[in-house]
Formats: C-alpha cells, structure tokens, sequence
C-alpha cells in the first residue's frame, strides 16, 4: 500500500505526517485546500517537498474527491476544521467541511476500491471524563458545535465499514502539540508571547487536564495503524495515559523558557461554561496491543523541542502573538 493520500496534507499534523511517510518510502499525493494564491499552507515548509504531488481543492465537493481518489491505496483523511471557539459562531462551516466532506471521502474511497482509510477523530468528541483513563468505551459527549461535528464524521466513517466493508480505522488523537501547530492553541500562544517579550499573557481557564502529544508520536500512531489490519473496524485512541492540568503545562513552558511571564485570566477566551471540556486523560492500552504502539517523548522532550522551533526568528515572524485567535 504504497500509493498514499493525505487530506487535510497543509495543516500542522497532516505536514508532518506527509514528512514521515516520504521517509517510509510511501508515495505521497498531499491535499491543500484550493485558494487563488496557489499557497500550499505548512507544505510549503516541508523537507520533502519535491518528492510528493501537491493537489489543491476542497472535500467539500464530491466530483474533485472521487478524481483525488485515483490510483490511492490508503487514505490518511486529516482534512477539518478544528477550532472549537470558530465553531460557536460557523457551526454549518463546521458540518460541511467535517461532516459531509468526510462523506465525500469515504465514497470517493469506496467507488475507487481503495485498500485502507483511515479517519481523524479527536478526543474532544469524549467530552468531560466521565471516568478516567478514557477509553474507546467512553460515552460521546458533543459540548461544542465542533465536537459535534466530528462525531457525526465518524459515524459516516464507521457507517462505510458496517454497511459497504469500506476497511477503515477511526484514529482519535489526544491533544497534539509541537511545531507549526496554530496560535489559536494554548501551547503556541505561550511560547510566542513569551519569545516576544510579554509580561503578561492573557489566557482561559487554566484548570481543565489533558494529555498532550508530541507530534511526531501522533504521526507515528497514524501510521502503525495503517500497516495493522486488526485495527480495520476499529476506533483507536493515540495518547500518551499521562495527564496534566493547562496551569502546570504552562509552569513548564515558563522554567524552560527562563521567564517569569505572569498569567491572567481573560473572559473572551473562556467557552461557555457547559461546553469546556474539562478533563481528558488517555487510555492508550488498545493501541499498544494492536501495534505495540508508545509515544517515544515526554512532555518536558517534546515542549523542549517545540520552544526552540518557535524561538527561531523565521518561525516566529509567521505568528501574530497579540492577535487573539478564534
């Protein structure tokens, strides 16, 4: 299965992802979603960039998915859109691109016999822990328009499974953190503001728990799960079973980088209090015995190498660390 597609290729992880699978040897067709200026977002970046095919266009439309489709063997579909606060106020934006795109893909892939698929879930779709580690058992709970909109997907996802043999697996990351991830994250906007010299760094509220990923584990976790076919059918979690409040990640990120920054609470920045998500903790035990799957980092590791990647003037330069992004 060589001949791969990744949707969604121009983000933070669906680059990364593409970087680590032209180093497996694969074949890389790498979607970036259509715009006038021909831009191909983090792709533009990549190390690899002469050895893949870059296709611009959007999932949205079924007729551009079932051409994308062509000689593919295994879908990596990433494509969505991913900002919880942008969906309080687009949440149709939200189920035409996750929802009924995530549609078009599958039936593209099932009319064009591709031979795996797999689809991004989040950990957001579990809402709060009800208990803890969350498994793959773990009721749904959709607390934003977003999280709603991915449950619907992977239903559509799993729905292809059940009803056509489509083989697809339902990957669901934790949160993901490390190089080229948006600023509207609360781990980029710290290391920004603090390498542009802030004294104080407006934030939400620091008491929810997550279990943080580097993101080169999450890529890694991607793949293990394409080369199993014991995971086909089958939702998997990708975590690291370690969790840590939003308050001490940012204690972290402050000692690493040598500041004494002060963090203030901002009301904007705070989601409706029946939507925040205040507890996720990763029960990664399936994962591990389906592929014998780890994450390699520790947060400290993976915080390490994502402050020096930001600290980097070129980096930094691309973000605009005053700006609040919705």
């Amino acid at each position: 299965m060589k001949n791969v597609l990744v949707t969604g290729a121009d983000g933070f992880i669906g680059s990364h992802l593409v970087e680590l699978l032209v180093r497996e040897g694969y074949t890389v067709r790498a979607l970036a979603q259509y715009n006038s200026f021909n831009y191909w977002g983090w792709l533009e970046d990549v190390d690899c960039r002469g050895a893949i095919e870059v296709v611009c266009g959007d999932i949205r439309d079924p007729h551009f998915c079932n051409t994308l489709m062509k000689g593919v063997d295994t879908v990596f579909h990433l494509a969505a859109l991913i900002a919880i606060p942008y969906s309080y106020v687009a949440p149709t934006s939200y189920v035409d691109t996750n929802i009924t795109g995530t549609l078009n893909i599958c039936q593209a892939a099932q009319d064009n016999g591709v031979r795996r698929v797999i689809h991004t879930s989040t950990s957001e779709v579990y809402g709060t822990a009800r208990y803890v580690p969350i498994d793959e058992a773990h009721p749904l709970q959709p607390q934003s328009p977003y999280s709603a909109s991915k449950i619907g997907a992977d239903a559509i996802a799993m729905s292809f499974h059940n009803a056509f043999g489509l083989p697809v697996t339902v990957a669901r990351p934790f949160n993901t953190y490390g190089p080229r991830q948006s600023a509207r994250a609360v781990i980029p906007t710290i290391i920004t503001q603090i390498a542009n010299g802030q004294r104080q760094i407006q934030l939400g509220d620091m008491t929810p728990t997550r279990d943080f990923n580097y993101v080169a584990d999450t890529c890694r976790g991607f793949l293990e799960l394409a080369r199993c076919e014991a995971a086909v059918g089958e939702i998997v979690n990708i975590g690291s079973n370690f969790e840590i409040s939003v308050g001490d990640t940012l204690a972290l990120i402050r000692e690493l980088m040598g500041s004494d920054v002060e963090f203030l609470t901002d009301e904007q920045r705070l989601r409706p209090e029946k939507s925040e998500v205040f507890r996720l903790w990763c029960d990664n035990s399936k994962i591990e015995r389906l592929t014998g799957f780890k994450p390699a980092l520790t947060i400290r590791e993976g915080l390490q190498r994502t402050i020096d990647w930001f600290q980097r003037p070129e980096n930094l330069a691309r973000y605009k660390a005053d700006i609040y992004n919705v």
